[in-house]
């Protein structure tokens, strides 16, 4: 069953789990009590992204435990938190989807708030945490990914790493068709929603285990972010190279003008002078290289049309 087909319940909560086995017991002691109090029915879609702990093993148990409300898709390797993600909204059963992260910073509590918003008519709601129990670094890393983002695209969000959102069946419906690879699920939703707003919600410190995403895979989502969703990197970069290119002729000119017209530098005139000139020119050619090569292998990703993960088993009730 895909997103496409008509929801069969009102509320999906979509959690992936990557190496989440000392979080997830405390997951389902609080999230499924919460599911339970909002009279309204729910499924919750598991999408076990390659862990290499026991996760997938309580997953298992949950879905013999709870087998009417409880789906699980199981990969063959880790794709990622967004193809996790991706996997789960092309399958998901209901008329309202949430994405919550299955490591407990954004509290499960907090997911009526957003439901109210939507209720309210609302078709996207994302979350930004308050009062970040996480490291300093962190903490002003996001504020700099959040200022880029900011100033490079036109996707307005308070918290874009907050994984704490609603949105309504359309809006993952459009993610679906999009068929896209290389993305940003948070923007991509944003750049589809007729009335988006955002609710504070409570973060609270991880519960058990590390993060899985270290400095290098930030990097990498802000790169999906930016080149997803703007040219101004390839826009900011030929407007970088003009200045450069004015000011090297100009260099060269007045280097010129000291050696010929001044009589000056005679000695140190020449290779050194030269080489500088070239070295930086040299710099500035390959950032642009890179840049260009980001956007043609995203390119590239798109038109092969190459399977985006593999999914190893589904645990599901035939019916919601």
């Amino acid at each position: 069953m895909t997103a496409a087909s008509a929801p069969t319940v009102q509320l999906s909560v979509v959690i992936p789990v990557y190496n989440e086995a000392g979080n997830l017991p405390t997951l389902f002691t609080r999230l499924y009590p919460v599911l339970d109090s909002l009279q309204r029915s729910y499924e919750i879609v598991f999408t076990n992204d390659g862990s290499h702990d026991a996760s997938f093993a309580l997953l298992q148990a949950q879905h013999r435990l709870r087998p009417d409300v409880t789906r699980v898709i199981d990969f063959n390797a880790n794709y990622g938190q967004h193809m996790a993600i991706m996997a789960a909204f092309e399958r998901v059963r209901g008329a309202v989807i949430v994405t919550l992260d299955a490591d407990l910073q954004n509290p499960p509590e907090e997911i009526p708030k957003l439901l109210e918003r939507i209720d309210a008519g609302y078709d996207y709601v994302g979350g930004y945490r308050i009062n970040r129990q996480d490291s300093f670094f962190r903490k002003y890393a996001s504020r700099a990914i959040n200022l880029v983002r900011e100033k490079t695209t036109s996707i307005e969000m308070t918290d874009q790493g907050c994984m704490l959102r609603a949105y309504s069946r359309g809006i993952i419906e459009a993610i679906v068709r999009s068929g896209a690879i290389n993305t940003f699920i948070p923007a991509l939703a944003y750049s589809f929603a007729s009335n988006p707003t955002e609710v504070g919600v409570r973060h609270e410190e991880r519960h058990a285990g590390v993060s899985n995403y270290s400095f290098y895979s930030l990097i990498r989502l802000n790169f999906d972010l930016i080149t997803g969703f703007s040219l101004a990197p390839l826009q900011y970069f030929t407007m970088f190279s003009g200045l450069c290119s004015i000011g090297s002729l100009l260099l060269v000119a007045y280097l010129l003008i000291r050696r010929f017209v001044f009589n000056l530098d005679r000695e140190t005139f020449g290779v050194f002078t030269l080489l500088a000139i070239v070295i930086f020119l040299v710099t500035v050619l390959m950032i642009g290289i890179g840049l260009i090569g980001e956007y043609i292998g995203r390119t590239y990703q798109v038109v092969r049309h190459r399977q985006r993960f593999f999914i190893r088993e589904t645990l599901e009730t035939t019916s919601p």
